[in-house]
């Protein structure tokens, strides 16, 4: 059953100076987990900043469970929980009084149903036992599941997070990583991130954003797909890696021995005894946008 249906048509935006952030987009999103993949620059925090109401677009206009974005802004807020990169928490407050004064400003007056409020997403977000914690005492992943707690607390079914495992260590990474794969069974969670392993853990579709502009959107798998047959394995000499370098995307080098295993994305690898292997995720990518930089350097 499809949780929310989100359209975006010709969203665009420009800064002062003529600085494009984002290039007119086109998109349709249902359910699931939808992840926005690219490097920093790419358009992702404005483009989430527009669905949000936060920013207003240029050019264009998204629905949002048709209510538009531009003329319907308080009924779109009513439907979304927003959690920016950098959000403020108070550090002197516990766990629960932290959601709880979150929950006020949400104007949930009744106590039994902020309350109510605060114990599902404590246990959402894997923090019930932690309701006692100071804020200032919470590691950086914990502050993570504590800000995700506090965009659920309205139930929202639109739920939009940026660079959700930024800066966190590999621990506390995979569990956000399952709290966005279990969150996304009932609502629709939009997800901003320029770490590949991220969208491949969690992500139903993806789009992939390069200065801007949208390069990809679809599913992994025709990301995935799209590399077949462009993805090599070789092992060469440290000297001609430093060659091979010159002429191809590499995805991965490994030392094995006194050589190095290398894997490489193009259509033929000279010069090097390379055998095709199944592409992954992050050669698609990096493929994609290296396709994307060589066309954009030979204009």
């Amino acid at each position: 059953m499809i949780a929310l249906q989100i359209d975006v048509t010709g969203l665009s935006k420009t800064y002062p100076g003529g600085v494009e952030a984002l290039k007119p987009m086109n998109l349709s999103i249902s359910d699931g987990v939808f992840a926005l993949l690219g490097p920093n620059g790419s358009g992702k925090t404005t483009f989430m900043r527009m669905l949000a109401t936060l920013l207003e677009p240029t050019s264009g206009t998204a629905t949002i469970d048709g209510q538009d974005i531009r003329k319907g802004r308080k009924q779109v807020r009513r439907l979304l929980g927003y959690l920016p990169q950098d959000f403020g928490l108070y550090p002197s407050l516990t766990v629960e009084e932290q959601l709880d004064y979150m929950g006020l400003l949400s104007e949930m007056t009744a106590p039994q149903e902020r309350q109510a409020a605060c114990e599902r997403v404590m246990e959402q977000a894997n923090l019930t036992s932690l309701r006692k914690r100071a804020v200032g005492t919470l590691s950086g992943g914990m502050r993570q599941r504590l800000g995700i707690a506090q965009a659920l607390l309205t139930s929202p079914q639109l739920l939009i997070i940026d660079e959700p495992t930024a800066g966190l260590d590999p621990e506390e990474r995979i569990r956000i990583r399952g709290l966005l794969a279990e969150l996304g069974g009932d609502r629709v969670i939009l997800v901003s991130t320029h770490i590949v392993a991220d969208v491949e853990a969690t992500a139903d579709a993806l789009v992939i954003l390069r200065l801007g502009e949208v390069l990809f959107t679809g599913t992994i798998e025709e990301l995935v797909n799209r590399t077949r047959g462009r993805a090599w394995e070789a092992v060469v000499t440290r000297q001609r890696l430093h060659e091979l370098k010159e002429q191809y995307v590499f995805t991965a080098v490994h030392r094995t021995g006194g050589d190095m295993r290398i894997r490489i994305v193009a259509a033929q690898v000279a010069g090097a005894d390379a055998q095709e292997v199944e592409p992954t995720l992050e050669d698609a990518y990096l493929d994609i946008m290296g396709l994307a930089e060589s066309e954009a350097a030979a204009a």
